[in-house]
């Protein structure tokens, strides 16, 4: 008997042995996309702009760097991640896009993106308005008055490529040119050649008003003259015959162009302008300003409690502001709250206060903060946020009230290790973009994206960073600083913050910020 159950013992053992090897391995490996957590390179101007759900890394770099041969100084990935074919122990070239793999289990292809800021220029006398400076194309065209001679144009200046590239010919400290039929310029950059042509067309008048665009008490009016003369712009309420000359110290110029700034104009109002050089006048273009729009609920006296929760606008009412509640309320309570200590002494300002919420060691920093916006969700430990509000109008700065009190860094993610013991800082900033949705905001890691002042769709940014404390309210104001005058927004951006690198669960706990009275302005 007990060799008959020793045998039964074998073959069973034997049939699970076979039927093990016939069984498929199902498991999924895991899906965790592997990051740039960080990225830096000689050269750089500004921080690396990281966007994780597009897998795109964006590089700033001045003019004086060879973007052909970029020197990677160093990078860190999502822990476990890997490089695959690790291109940066030699310079790269960033002058186009550059496609690399990190590998997490699966492969992930993120793009490397240069971006290099040049200042490029071609001057000429008797030119009328600016020069058409087409980059990728390797041309510049040039428009003259009907008088000037093409066969012996003097350039007044020139700088086609980076600072300390060379062009032959020369064309630059006065040279005379030939411009009656297409100029050849080769211009040498890092060793690299560049072939430009320069074209010279006539223009259709001597004096065109170009464009207005008008925002709330200001306009701008842009004109194209022959350089060197009298050139300027004049304007008028609508319905009236008396014209106001622009003050010349509100007047840029480059070459044969020129933009004027009326500044005090009326809200909602309707106006005429027209450029003049001389004694000639380009036609009249009709403008109205915009509307004097502030921001709902800024002098932050409605709040209501929605359980843990409180929420900076009137109970039933609708939201304009938002806040990192929803998220600090998971482990704790808010850390943006109500407060009655104010500048004036009456009503309610909003108090931003940085804690470590959780229990002993396990949790996370929650920057007190306070945002144009909505919490969308909570993605684990970490936020979603929708920045911004519908908005067309376009100010010129945003005011109010804070006082800070800082504490030294205590927590921080990976990359600001360096950070600990160092005093937090505190920020607020305003921005306006032309995007067709808000911006999505995620801080989680694995698929972070944050805001960047330098993406295509920001047409004005301002912020103000403090880092001393500063007991008692006082004033600020923040200018924004506009990237065109004539692109009109479709959301603003306000926030504000107690710790600067709050995104990345870094600053100090104890940091507090108070705010109060926020109100746009329109006029310089």
């Amino acid at each position: 008997m007990r060799m008959r159950n020793t045998i039964l013992a074998f073959v069973a053992t034997a049939a699970a042995l076979m039927l093990a090897g016939c069984i498929k391995n199902d498991i999924p490996y895991p899906r965790i996309q592997a990051n740039f957590l960080a990225l830096n390179a000689d050269g750089q101007t500004a921080g690396t702009a990281i966007d994780s759900v597009n897998r795109v890394a964006t590089i700033t770099f001045g003019e004086e760097t060879d973007i052909y041969a970029v020197k990677i100084t160093g990078y860190s990935l999502t822990p476990g991640a890997t490089l695959v074919d690790d291109i940066f122990t030699a310079p790269v070239d960033l002058s186009m896009p550059l496609h690399v793999t990190l590998r997490y289990y699966q492969d992930y292809v993120w793009t490397i993106i240069g971006n290099q800021e040049i200042e490029r220029y071609l001057d000429a006398e008797g030119m009328v308005g600016q020069p058409v400076i087409d980059v990728p194309g390797r041309r510049v065209v040039l428009t003259f008055s009907k008088s000037t001679d093409l066969t012996t144009v003097r350039i007044t200046r020139a700088k086609l490529a980076n600072e300390g590239s060379t062009m032959s010919p020369d064309i630059a400290d006065g040279a005379t040119v030939d411009l009656s039929t297409p100029l050849s310029v080769t211009v040498t950059v890092f060793d690299h050649i560049q072939d430009w042509t320069i074209y010279a067309e006539r223009s259709s008048a001597d004096i065109q008003t170009v464009s207005a665009d008008a925002w709330t008490r200001v306009a701008w009016i842009t004109g194209i003259a022959e350089a060197g003369r009298d050139n300027g712009v004049e304007y008028r309420l609508a319905g009236t015959e008396e014209w106001t000359r622009v003050p010349s110290d509100d007047i840029t110029s480059s070459g044969g162009s020129f933009v004027a700034r009326i500044c005090h104009l009326s809200p909602a109002t309707e106006y005429e302008a027209r450029a003049y050089s001389d004694t000639m006048y380009g036609a009249i273009l009709t403008f109205t300003t915009g509307n004097e729009t502030q921001l709902p609920d800024s002098d932050f006296d409605s709040w209501w409690l929605d359980g843990k929760i409180w929420d900076p606008w009137p109970e039933g009412g609708t939201p304009f502001w938002g806040t990192g509640n929803p998220g600090a309320t998971t482990l704790g309570a808010s850390n943006t709250y109500p407060t009655d200590d104010t500048p004036s002494g009456s009503g309610w300002a909003a108090c931003l206060e940085t804690r470590f919420v959780g229990i002993g060691i396990i949790g996370k920093l929650a920057a007190g903060n306070l945002f144009a916006g909505t919490y969308v969700r909570t993605d684990g430990t970490n936020g979603i946020l929708s920045f911004g509000r519908p908005f067309t109008e376009r100010p010129t700065h945003l005011t109010g009230y804070y006082k800070y009190k800082g504490a030294a860094i205590s927590h921080s993610s990976s990359d600001f290790r360096n950070l600990i013991g160092r005093p937090d800082t505190a920020i607020i900033w305003v921005a306006l973009i032309d995007g067709p949705e808000p911006c999505e905001i995620r801080t989680n890691p694995a698929n972070r994206k944050l805001f960047n002042r330098n993406d295509a769709n920001v047409i004005a940014y301002g912020e103000l960073k403090q880092s001393l404390d500063v007991p008692d309210y006082v004033p600020f104001e923040i200018e924004l600083q506009y990237k065109s005058t004539s692109r009109v927004p479709t959301f603003i951006l306000v926030t504000a913050s107690a710790s600067a690198y709050g995104d990345y669960f870094t600053g100090g706990a104890g940091s507090t910020l108070y705010v109060d009275d926020f109100e746009l302005g329109y006029d310089y």
